[in-house]
């Protein structure tokens, strides 16, 4: 796209093309406007396409990630695969991500070859088609006007996943409701048929609103006075999707404790088939009682 600025999923896609630079060793790139520390989600799908690098024939069904330390933006991530086992059907791998010598995030992955056998699931909750609702993106620049000016340069840029929530709250004076959220999502342009490259950008979309929904009994926001961060993520991919293609993002949280959030995430495509599943605990400590993680 030599000449003329990248879309925004273009970038994302871009930083979940690693560069391999030695047998199980890859290194991935943080976007240079990126301030205090590296996006969740972008660590999820570098780290998702580190391990299915190293993989032929099986498509990943499970992995369960661990956020150890803040990544920097200001320098590359070095992922390093463990080829953990080879079976017959399945495929385990384990991928350690490091910077400044230190392991930042861990991902255990399982991959498995292509198989029928029993099929149900929950049914999609019935909500409002995309169609009518509104870009979030858009609504916040609504608020623009009062928020600090670091805050107006962040909401303002273009955004890789589009979102559409079902209820639209006031994130400058959010009132407490119970803990559940619809939300439709989407990439802003083509993504490459590819399942690695699918479920990566699947995996960097799924971080963006999940840990946000333990914060709604309380009337908090993410512009609110506290911390948050997450903790832990996992994922488990059922069917094949499309991530240019709108995917209903259901989400509730089911407790919170000990200054963390629980959340849980289901994934429909617009017919209602559940394409995947997400459990995610996120540090949420109000700054008043704030300590070193």
């Amino acid at each position: 796209m030599s000449g003329t600025a990248k879309t925004a999923i273009a970038e994302v896609l871009d930083l979940l093309d690693l560069e391999k630079i030695e047998e199980n060793i890859f290194r991935g790139q943080s976007p240079e406007d990126r301030m205090q520390r590296v996006f969740g989600g972008q660590v999820l799908g570098q780290a998702l396409v580190a391990a299915s690098r190293t993989v032929e024939g099986r498509i990943c069904h499970s992995f369960h990630g661990y956020f150890l330390r803040a990544g920097d933006p200001k320098i590359p991530i070095l992922y390093e695969v463990d080829r953990s086992r080879d079976g017959a059907s399945f495929t385990s791998r384990r991928v350690v991500a490091i910077q400044h010598g230190k392991q930042i995030f861990t991902l255990a992955a399982s991959f498995q070859l292509q198989e029928k056998g029993l099929e149900h699931q929950f049914d999609m909750p019935k909500v409002p088609d995309p169609d009518q609702l509104q870009d979030e993106h858009e609504l916040r620049k609504k608020f623009l006007d009062k928020m600090p000016e670091e805050q107006k340069a962040w909401m303002s840029r273009p955004r890789p996943i589009e979102m559409r929530p079902v209820i639209v709250d006031d994130w400058l004076n959010r009132k407490a409701r119970e803990p559940f959220d619809n939300v439709w999502i989407r990439a802003t342009g083509p993504v490459p048929d590819d399942i690695i490259v699918q479920q990566s950008v699947l995996a960097y979309a799924s971080d963006m609103s999940l840990l946000d929904t333990a914060l709604l009994p309380h009337g908090r926001s993410w512009n609110s006075p506290i911390q948050m961060a997450s903790l832990d993520h996992a994922m488990w991919f059922h069917h094949a999707f499309k991530m240019d293609d709108w995917l209903l993002y259901a989400q509730d949280s089911p407790s919170s404790s000990g200054a963390r959030g629980f959340n849980r995430g289901s994934l429909y495509t617009r017919n209602g088939k559940l394409v995947a599943s997400v459990v995610q605990e996120g540090l949420m400590r109000p700054r008043e009682t704030r300590q070193k993680t």
